[in-house]
């Protein structure tokens, strides 16, 4: 069975959003909000996944996660707002 690699959206405590890839969204999630996810959201929890999108491949939700990264707040504001689950190449 393959396993789906996502793309997400996490909302911090100050209200900025993270993005980032992982396999297992519940895990991915309860690691950030422990301390041991990424450096960025150690100081801003609790965080909350707030979107994602599907990929059957890791290194197309990490095209996807660079590609986010270089939005502007609004654009990811918006992204959040349609909260649809998108599945991707």
């Amino acid at each position: 069975m393959r396993k789906n690699h996502y793309f997400y959206l996490a909302r911090c405590r100050d209200g900025s959003l993270y993005a980032g890839t992982c396999v297992d969204l519940e895990a991915r999630e309860m690691a950030h909000n422990r301390g041991s996810g990424a450096k960025y959201t150690r100081s801003r929890r609790p965080v909350k996944f707030v979107y994602f999108e599907a990929y059957r491949s890791l290194s197309a939700a990490r095209r996807r996660e660079a590609e986010v990264k270089k939005w502007s707040k609004a654009e990811k504001e918006d992204l959040v707002s349609k909260c649809r689950v998108r599945v991707g190449g």
